[in-house]
């Protein structure tokens, strides 16, 4: 079968076909998309001259940004405020006032959902939750059992993620469609922000306790009984291992690996990519180090300092 190549001005038909629409900017990525479901690619110009496929490909000079605008045509539509006719609320789940439900919500036995609380569409609740006041719940959240959401906190935002044209400087939304799954007995502070993956999920394990004024972005997963203390940042694609523990206002960069049972102390900064091994391991610092290597280099840097001072005196 011969190669399909339409140019940009076909985008709005792909649309009106709704075929699942995937991009590449390199040929590995090609490769597999080629070899996925996927109805349509977004491609440059000298990948489509390379590719023998025999599904349709989109040329466009930056594949990335074109699959980031086609989001913002199919991105649903937010439902209404009220209890959507479609939702499931059990008979002994407790709902305070001004709640919203949006629409194929699942609110199960034993959930109590405060005052103002906006839970969106497609979102689950599972057993004995407590839900307090002003909390809000984005369209695609799932709570495990026995989960605790204080006061503010925002679950399934939008991630932090864009494109940036390289013709005109601007920035557009690459898309945050994904899902956010959190497990049984987790914890959640007040005005903590977890965000929804942007393709696929953002994680928060079994047993996880996590302290106000935490932020968790897109595509992140936290391993099971993880801490992680007040005004701490993970950004995007980052894995926290089992048992860890992550003191307060730590920065962790993207694409970041935290092993299983590390510590990191309070105010550490982790470059992004980085890999972080020790079980039992205190890093602090920016960039974080274990902590007796960090200590010895200050008591160096001290020894530095009153040397240069006699010299001076």
């Amino acid at each position: 079968m011969a190669m399909t190549v339409l140019r940009s001005p076909a985008l709005p038909v792909l649309f009106r076909l709704r075929l699942t629409l995937v991009f590449a900017e390199d040929e590995a990525a090609l490769n597999d998309a080629l070899l996925s479901g996927a109805g349509a690619v977004l491609v440059t110009e000298a990948l489509a001259e390379g590719a023998g496929s025999v599904k349709p490909l989109l040329v466009m000079r930056q594949p990335r940004l074109g699959f980031a605008r086609a989001a913002l045509l199919l991105r649903s539509v937010e439902q209404a405020a009220g209890v959507h006719a479609t939702a499931v609320v059990a008979a002994n789940a407790v709902l305070g006032r001004d709640v919203s439900v949006g629409a194929y919500a699942v609110i199960e036995d034993g959930a109590v959902i405060g005052v103002g609380t906006r839970v969106g569409a497609g979102a689950v609740i599972g057993e004995h939750c407590r839900v307090y006041p002003r909390v809000v719940m984005y369209p695609g959240v799932t709570l495990g059992d026995r989960v605790v959401v204080h006061a503010g906190a925002v679950l399934g935002a939008d991630g932090f993620g864009y494109v940036r044209d390289a013709q005109t400087g601007e920035y557009l939304q690459f898309p945050q469609q994904g899902t956010l799954v959190i497990e049984d007995n987790v914890e959640i502070g007040a005005n903590t922000t977890i965000d929804r993956g942007a393709l696929e999920e953002t994680r928060i394990s079994r047993g996880v306790k996590l302290d106000n004024l935490v932020h968790v972005g897109h595509n992140v997963r936290v391993g099971k009984n993880v801490v992680i203390a007040a005004q701490t940042g993970v950004s995007g694609s980052s894995v926290i291992g089992d048992d860890a523990i992550i003191g307060g206002q730590v920065g962790i960069a993207d694409h970041v690996e935290i092993g299983e049972k590390v510590i990191l102390g309070a105010q550490a900064g982790i470059p992004s990519r980085k890999k972080i091994r020790g079980a039992g391991v205190v890093f602090w610092g920016t960039p974080a180090r274990p902590i007796k290597e960090y200590l010895k280099d200050l008591a160096a840097l001290a020894r530095l300092t009153r040397a240069s001072k006699k010299k001076d005196e």
